[in-house]
């Protein structure tokens, strides 16, 4: 071997060691739950929590309808088990879906794999942020037998069907969302989307994983954001 390709190849190879050391700070680092968010995993007086080969089940009273939910990117699952807490009491059984490396788009489909092994009535996708943004892209192209999609401070970038109920929710005070695509994914909802601007409501208190670099500083606090949000979600899907 000549010099030139053993120094190609230990330059390579450097290049390689430092690609892979870059990656793993950066998918390494994340936003983690509060010990508060974690400890629902144990589930409440009416909600189950059952570990699926996806994630989490959280199963409650209700039978027909389930929500599959798709974290925000480099947030940790966990984070919003309180959301979803509150839906499985009130009869929305909700599946929380563990991304790789914490980030959806690495597993967009996770979905399909749910939707065929339990049997609801009436299914939901949504998310927070790009988990939102990948329930999208999967109700775009797979929403045949979906019923609706629920967005969290996040947007659509492919044309869904006129089927699908969705409903848009983001906070005033959201530095992270990114607007002008916010504005520019209408084009791709249905005429009978419904839009919320929570006053006072960020980012990062759909979930509960405490501040994010970026974000503005809520006027409401996260439990107020959380029932908020509660509250518009099953007001869609429970007609409540």
């Amino acid at each position: 071997m000549n010099r030139k390709i053993k120094r190609t190849l230990i330059l390579a190879g450097l290049a390689f060691a430092l690609l892979c050391l870059v990656g793993g700070i950066y998918f390494g680092t994340f936003c983690h739950a509060s010990p508060e968010a974690k400890a629902l995993v144990r589930g409440s007086e009416t909600v189950q929590v059952k570990t699926t080969d996806a994630g989490w089940l959280l199963d409650g009273p209700g039978a027909k309808d389930a929500l599959i939910f798709y974290p925000g990117g480099k947030v940790e699952p966990t984070a919003y088990l309180p959301l979803l807490t509150a839906l499985a009491e009130d009869g929305v059984d909700c599946f929380l879906v563990r991304m790789p490396l914490n980030m959806a788009f690495l597993n967009v489909n996770a979905a399909a794999d749910l939707r065929a092994a339990y049997a609801y009535e009436h299914w939901y996708i949504g998310g927070h942020s790009l988990g939102g943004a990948m329930a999208a892209v999967y109700a775009a192209e797979h929403g045949d037998g979906l019923d609706g999609l629920i967005l969290l401070a996040a947007y659509a970038t492919k044309p869904l069907g006129e089927h699908l109920a969705v409903l848009e929710l983001h906070g005033s005070e959201d530095g992270v969302l990114n607007r002008k695509k916010l504005k520019a994914g209408e084009q791709y909802l249905p005429a009978s989307a419904l839009s919320f601007e929570l006053p006072g409501g960020n980012h990062a208190q759909f979930g509960d994983y405490g501040p994010q670099k970026g974000d503005g500083l809520a006027a409401v606090s996260r439990a107020e954001q959380t029932a908020w949000a509660v509250k518009r979600i099953e007001s869609l899907i429970l007609g409540e």
